[in-house]
């Protein structure tokens, strides 16, 4: 039986970026609510800015649901989360508390349904979605045409100013494993080759 990577090697496009960079692979990870939050941080801010933020918050806080919600917001603030997103994360641990939020609740969920769960918070966007179905679910279809990362590489792939209806269309070739191309596409171009699950969102 053969799998992503056996798959996307006969691509033209991805196929020698299997051969650079090896196989990458796609896994849910452990840490869905601390995930969620570094996403909603790394929304619309460079990648520095995301990290210096996160590394204060994680160092006030503790990232659970329940720890997110006890702390005032002040010290979310002071931690350099803007009001907006204050209320963001607020929003996402007050859904995983009081909506269940968790990967068994997503896993009889098709990805979808698990994008209009998670969007129907405010604060959560398609591009956060799309994060959460990849490195949190460990979804292996997602295409986040959204993400400035995936747009540079599908650009320079197909060397063009591609629409992002056009990178959509192109990257049919690629299902059902368009998560694991997206990580070849986070690889094209060496500024962003190290953000991996980092790059710029844009909800």
């Amino acid at each position: 039986m053969t799998g992503p990577h056996d798959e996307l090697a006969t691509d033209a496009y991805i196929g020698p970026l299997i051969e650079t960079h090896g196989r990458l692979t796609i896994e849910p990870a452990d840490d869905f609510f601390p995930r969620f939050v570094t996403s909603i941080l790394r929304q619309q801010v460079s990648i520095a800015s995301a990290a210096a933020t996160r590394e204060r918050l994680f160092d006030a806080v503790e990232v659970t649901p329940a720890g997110i919600r006890r702390a005032d917001d002040e010290v979310l603030r002071d931690a350099g989360l803007s009001r907006q997103k204050t209320r963001y994360v607020n929003n996402v641990a007050w859904a995983f508390e009081q909506r269940g939020w968790s990967k068994v609740q997503f896993e009889g969920m098709d990805d979808d349904a698990v994008r209009a769960e998670l969007t129907d918070v405010t604060g959560v966007g398609t591009w956060t979605a799309n994060m959460q179905l990849l490195f949190s679910l460990g979804r292996e279809d997602v295409f986040p045409v959204g993400d400035l990362g995936v747009r540079k590489g599908m650009e320079t792939l197909f060397d063009g100013d591609l629409t992002r209806a056009e990178m959509v269309e192109a990257a049919e070739r690629w299902r059902p494993y368009r998560s694991h191309a997206s990580l070849y596409l986070w690889r094209v171009e060496e500024d962003i080759a190290e953000s991996v699950a980092e790059v710029v969102g844009e909800d």
